[in-house]
Parts: structure tokens; C-alpha cells; sequence
């Protein structure tokens, strides 16, 4: 590999000098700015190629010399991609094809964590940044005398009702993350270098400007889709507050004020189906569970991803290739460390598309599989593009596009299309059914919003190392209108006990999926002719709608997302209103059930 990037560093050189002895040209034309791009994508093609099987690897087995290994090719790319981005703008103000002038801009915008351009600069920034990745993955805490991994801790909030066990489960994982606090002020020191370098105020500036507009631009679109869903948001939590406060008592939770966030069923209090059972409504005959169903029906984890594959494949997709099957991870291995948050991958950027998750035959893993899936999908689709224009339209448009699917997937309908059900629920039976989705769906949106506020406020250095937890429970307090079990410790960090702030993986993306989702859901039901209930949707079988979906993916991030969003849906704004369509009769029967209480925190 070093030959590589010598090779590359040498292309940077002659474009940036010439032939030996000469100067630089003073005005670089746009067919020497068409010459950067084509040596630029050849050379992030080779390095993706080295670092995605490397930190494949080191994600499935986690160990020393894996370690080394990903932050050694993330160290090789960073230094490669830190220095085509800042040769790019040489060409900043030559007249230039929409095409090239596109692909200067991402390329720009590609590193997440751009390292410094000094020596050793790229090297320490991937080793932090494995390094937290790892600890993250690796991370154990003890209970009851038996030490316990993330996924232990989450079956257990999952499931227990018992608040003195929710606490202490809770602050058992979240006391994994204090080792993290020293480096992790380093990381955001080194990245803000390399965004300043890049032209950039910092680095949180550098994410919020892949939308096609501004970063302060981007920071007001959230705030406006965030006005447009959060009363709802505040019904279903005062909703919630007085079924657990019924539930467990004053002391515990207090029927005003914020929430305890370990009572929520979820070790991030992110999504809240998990607790469905301590808020379900009452006078309603029960739903199907679909838990209940997969294991009564011998699903395996095997099956739910075939089950997932089958859905993509009914909308006209082609099935998934033989080494999609040989080479994913789908269930938790008993000999090594893997990393088992939930991903998909596409390793060559053509057809070795993969996911890694260690399965489980849950509701929630029903779903997951559908939205990884998606991921993998919307990789092959958009294979025949140029490497730079390979990605989501938006970072929203990859998440939403799992999601998308996944909203048919949760449906009666869809279970009973697939023979999971015999029959289709009556209409009384909506408000459950919504009640379980917007538990997940609705819930989650203040907490997707308020994860990349934090790095953008650590970033930006208005939040100092001092006061990262402190600003970490006031955005969950103002957003989610949450607290802590209890005080925490003068050495918390955490942000730390979320995978995506040790991974450096940005995550406001996953709050516009939330918004996308819904706009694609809605679209394709209308496409479908669908003439019910928006939440009674299901598109399995469509393949006209696959069709035209597929054309929405094959663009990548060719051109602005609006144009893209367009092909599918025919708008040219995120719109929160298609959130509202579906939850309308929820909606309206939280406000009947609130009255009297003192809704707010």
C-alpha cells in the first residue's frame, strides 16, 4: 500500500508544480481541473478498496493487530483525501462543468474527519479514532458479579420492569465510557485542524454543509422540520410519563418533569417500542405481536434476512449475490470480539455488498434487517457511477431508504402478505399500531436531532471538555425532555455510551431519514394506488414503484438531492407533513387521553 500513496502524493505534486523547474500555472484551466478529478477518483478507488477491507476485518475481529492494521489504511486515506480536497481548491473560481465542478465539491466535503496536513497529523487522528471505536466495541461492565456486553444490558432494559435494575444496568454501560473522555477532546482538536485547513470553521461547519446548502443554512432546515414534528412529540411524551408514572409510582416517576431515561426500554432512551407493553392503551383488543410471531413460525436469523431480501425482491430488485451470503456477518460469534452494531457495507463499491449484525429473532431485529438491507440496495444501484458521485443523495436519503421499506415491513398487511398473519386486523386496531410505531418513530426524532447539536456545539467550541455531559443532559433535557437515573459522575462522558460519538459517524442524517421515510412511504402509496390509511400501506409486490424507486437510487449524489428527491416524489422539500399524515389519528387520541395533564417538562 505505500507504494500507492506515494504514487497518488506524486500526481498531487506534478499537478500542483509541473515539469521539473517549472512554476505553477497561475490560472489552472478546467481541462487541467477534469485531469485532477480523473486521478483523484482513481486514487480514492484504490484506497477505499485497501481501507474497507481493513476495517472490515478489524470489525469482526477485534484485536491488536487489526487495530493497527484500520489505522494504518485510514491514516494512508486520510493523508490521501486531506490533501485532493485542499488541491482542489486551487480550481475554485475556473469556469467548469456542472459535472466537475460537483465532484471538486464533494470532494471537499469526503472526509468526515479530515487530519491535518502535517506529518504524523493523519496517523494519530485514525489511531484516535479507532482506538474509541474500539473501546466502544469492546466495552464490558459488571452486574450481579458477571460481566456484560452492550448487547446483554440492552436485552435486560428490553425486558425488566424492575426500576432499581434499569438504573443500575444503565450506569453500568454508561460507566464504560469515561476512559474515552481524555482522547476524545484530542480527536475534535485534530479534526477542527483539518477543517480549518480545508476552508471550513470547523469541523461540525464541514457536515453540515453535504446538503446542498449552507452550513447555518442546514442548521435552520432541522430547526424548522424539528418545529414542524415536535408537538406531536410532546403529546406522546406526556402520554408516556403518566402510563410509567402509573406504573411505578411517584417516587420513581413523577407524573411532571422530564422522564428517567432508563425506564424507557432502550439503553439510549432513543426509541421506546420496547416498553409498548407498560403503555398500551387500553378498551383495545391485543394487536399481533410480531416478536411472538417470527418465533412461533421458526424464523431464524438467516430467515429474517432472506424474509428482508424476499421484500426487495418482490418491488423487482435483483436478489442479493452468493457472496452477500458467504461473506456477512449475521449473527454474534462466541470465539472474538466483532463490533455489533448493525451496518452494511459494499467492500469493492460494485457487487460485494455485506451486512454485519448480530441478529436476533426480535421485532426490533425484523425491522433492522429491512433497513440494512436498504443500504445494501441503495450501494448496487448506484455502482455505475463515478466514484465520487457514488453515495446517498443526501446523508438522509441512505437511511431513509431502509427505513422506507421497513415501514411497509411493520405493517399487518405486509405480515400477513408473507404468511406471518392470517388475516389483516380491523380498523380498530390502528391506534395500537400506531401507538407501537410512533413509540419508535416519533420518540426517536428530538434524540436524532440533538446527537450532532452536541459535536457541533463540542466543535465549534462553544462546549468545552469541562462541560461535555453537563451540555449532553441539557440538549436531552430541552429535546427529549429527559433525565438521568440519578446524579452523574464528575467523570462522565455520556456521549461516549453512543456508538455513533465514538465512531465519529455523523448522525443528523438519521434525523432527516425519519422525515424522508414518511415523504417516500406517502409517494409510493399514491403510486400504488393505495386508497386506505396511509399506516396501512404496504408496497410489497409493486414492482412499478420498485421501478421508479430504483431510479431515484441509481443517481447517487450526481446532482443536488432536490432534483433527486424529485424523480420519486415529485416535491423538492423536505416535508414533515407526510409524518403527520400518518400519525393523524394517533395524534388526535393522545390529546383526548392527555387532558388534565400537565403535558410538558
Amino acid at each position: 500500500m505505500k507504494s500507492i500513496f506515494l504514487a497518488a502524493s506524486a500526481a498531487i505534486a506534478l499537478l500542483a508544480t509541473g515539469p521539473a523547474g517549472a512554476q505553477a500555472p497561475a490560472q489552472p484551466s478546467a481541462a487541467d481541473a477534469k485531469a485532477f478529478i480523473t486521478r483523484a477518483e482513481a486514487d480514492i478507488a484504490t484506497a477505499r478498496a485497501f481501507s474497507a477491507r481493513a476495517a472490515w476485518v478489524r470489525a469482526n475481529f477485534i484485536t491488536e493487530d487489526t487495530q493497527w492494521l484500520e489505522t494504518k489504511a485510514n491514516a494512508e486515506a486520510g493523508t490521501l483525501l486531506t490533501r485532493l480536497a485542499k488541491e482542489a481548491a486551487r480550481f475554485n473560481g475556473v469556469a467548469l462543468d456542472p459535472v466537475t465542478a460537483r465532484k471538486l465539491m464533494l470532494l471537499k466535503l469526503y472526509v468526515a474527519l479530515p487530519a491535518p496536513d502535517r506529518p504524523g497529523a493523519a496517523a494519530e487522528l485514525a489511531g484516535l479514532s479507532t482506538k474509541l471505536n474500539s473501546t466502544y466495541s469492546t466495552g464490558k461492565f459488571t452486574y450481579k458479579g458477571k460481566p456484560l456486553t452492550l448487547n446483554d444490558g440492552e436485552d435486560i432494559l428490553r425486558t425488566s420492569r424492575d426500576p432499581a435494575e434499569l438504573k443500575a444496568v444503565w450506569e453500568g454501560w454508561h460507566g464504560t465510557a469515561p476512559v474515552m473522555r481524555a482522547d476524545y477532546p484530542k480527536l475534535v482538536a485534530l479534526a477542527n485542524e483539518g477543517a480549518r485547513g480545508m476552508g471550513f470553521k470547523d469541523a461540525g461547519a464541514l457536515w453540515r454543509s453535504g446538503y446542498d446548502m449552507s452550513a447555518d443554512e442546514f442548521t435552520a432546515e432541522t430547526d424548522r422540520l424539528w418545529t414542524q414534528v415536535e408537538p406531536f412529540y410532546r403529546n406522546l411524551h406526556c402520554y408516556v410519563r403518566a402510563r410509567l408514572s402509573e406504573k411505578y409510582g411517584e417516587a420513581v416517576q413523577p407524573r411532571k418533569g422530564p422522564i428517567r431515561a432508563d425506564l424507557l426500554g432502550n439503553m439510549w432512551a432513543q426509541e421506546w417500542g420496547n416498553i409498548y407493553d407498560v403503555v398500551e392503551p387500553k378498551g383495545f383488543a391485543p394487536g399481533p405481536d410480531l416478536g411472538k410471531l417470527l418465533v412461533a413460525k421458526d424464523y431464524d436469523a438467516v430467515k429474517m434476512v432472506k424474509t428482508g431480501e424476499a421484500f426487495y425482491s418482490s418491488l423487482g430488485f435483483a436478489p442479493l449475490p452468493e457472496t452477500f451470503w458467504k461473506r456477512s456477518l449475521i449473527t454474534r460469534p462466541r470465539d472474538r470480539e466483532v463490533v455489533c452494531h448493525a451496518s452494511a457495507w459494499n467492500v469493492d463499491d460494485k457487487d460485494d455488498i455485506r451486512i454485519k449484525m448480530c441478529t436476533k429473532v426480535t421485532a426490533e431485529d425484523f425491522q433492522t434487517v429491512h433497513h440494512e438491507l436498504g443500504h445494501n440496495y441503495y450501494q448496487r444501484a448506484y455502482k455505475a457511477q463515478p466514484v465520487l458521485f457514488q453515495g446517498s443523495a443526501n446523508g438522509g436519503f441512505h437511511e431513509a431508504t431502509g427505513d422506507f421499506a421497513a415501514l411497509s415491513a411493520a405493517t399487518p398487511t405486509y405480515l400477513q402478505q408473507i404468511g406471518l398473519t392470517d388475516q389483516t386486523p380491523g380498523a380498530d386496531q390502528d391506534i395500537p399500531f400506531l401507538l407501537r410505531m410512533a413509540m419508535d418513530k416519533i420518540a426517536f426524532l428530538p434524540f436524532g436531532l440533538l446527537v450532532d447539536k452536541w459535536r457541533w456545539q463540542v466543535f465549534d467550541g462553544s462546549v468545552g471538555p469541562d462541560k461535555y455531559n453537563d451540555a449532553w443532559w441539557a440538549l436531552r433535557l430541552k429535546y427529549q425532555g429527559l433525565a438521568p437515573p440519578g446524579p452523574r459522575p464528575s467523570d462522565a462522558f455520556d456521549p461516549g455510551a453512543k456508538y455513533h460519538v465514538a465512531a465519529s459517524s455523523t448522525y443528523e442524517r438519521y434525523f432527516m431519514a425519519r422525515i424522508y421515510q414518511f415523504q417516500f412511504h406517502r409517494a409510493a402509496c399514491k403510486q400504488a394506488g393505495w386508497k386506505g390509511p396511509l399506516h396501512r400501506c404496504s408496497i410489497y409486490g409493486q414492482k412499478a414503484v420498485g421501478e421508479k424507486f430504483n431510479r431515484m437510487l441509481e443517481l447517487g449524489q450526481s446532482q443536488p438531492w432536490p432534483q433527486t428527491l424529485a424523480v420519486f416524489t415529485g416535491e423538492t422539500k423536505t416535508d414533515a407533513s407526510a409524518v403527520a399524515d400518518y400519525f393523524k389519528p394517533l395524534d388526535a387520541w393522545l390529546t383526548k387521553q392527555n387532558k388534565g395533564e400537565a403535558c410538558g417538562w
